[in-house]
């Protein structure tokens, strides 16, 4: 079930790249950094600009984030593909209207982003649920916090504690696949989970979450 098909030249330097395609109902892992892996989100303002963008393009496209984290220097996405189109229009919004704040202020000129963010399709009985914890641990790996509800900038925090405006879970969506039948069952369960990894220190950067294209067992792939 690849993500990657027919390729499109670049025009950079000619060489073939890959076209994506989403398909409805999959689920997908999106990583962006910022350019040469600059800490342009290390202030909150950043960080609220973007999240305010991403709930931006729920509002206005259906865009699906089942979790997110928003760090000082690139972000994790965890969506749900509605329709084929709402994931590039989205991303389109989210990362053009963040670097066009931040450049606008800082009276800056330059790209923001790295080229292109990159995608992993995820198969969701085998490693959905790794994946929204791997997410969720990101900022604790960094040393900055010691549990991701200290972090207000991703998934789980707004899961935990809700959001008055701006909420950007799609929360439904993302209990149901997780396997929970409500909100309070997550809240009760979840944290264990957490608790039990950071007991472990099971906290390894694993990198073929953000450079695999493919994240699932060999018959997914």
């Amino acid at each position: 079930m690849p993500i990657i098909v027919a390729s499109s030249p670049n025009e950079r330097n000619n060489m073939p790249r890959a076209r994506r395609v989403y398909e409805p109902g999959q689920v997908f892992h999106i990583t962006h950094r910022c350019h040469k892996r600059e800490f342009l989100l290390k202030f909150k303002h950043d960080r609220e600009c973007y999240r305010y963008w991403l709930y931006e393009a729920r509002k206005r496209y259906g865009f699906c984030v089942l979790n997110y984290m928003i760090t000082s220097n690139h972000v994790h996405l965890l969506v749900k593909c509605t329709n084929k189109d709402i994931i590039p229009l989205s991303m389109q919004l989210v990362a053009g209207r963040t670097a066009q704040a931040y450049n606008r202020r800082k009276k800056r000129k330059g790209a923001y982003w790295e080229d292109r963010y990159h995608v992993s399709i995820v198969e969701v009985e085998t490693h959905f649920y790794r994946c929204f914890a791997y997410i969720d641990l990101n900022m604790v790996r960094t040393g900055r916090i010691q549990n991701p509800l200290e972090w207000e900038y991703c998934g789980y925090y707004e899961l935990f504690y809700g959001r008055q405006r701006y909420q950007v879970v799609s929360v439904i969506e993302t209990l149901e696949l997780l396997g929970y039948g409500s909100i309070e069952a997550f809240r009760e369960d979840y944290p264990l989970l957490i608790k039990a990894l950071l007991k472990e220190n099971n906290l390894s950067r694993e990198p073929f979450w953000t450079e695999n294209k493919v994240i699932g067992t060999p018959l997914f792939q």
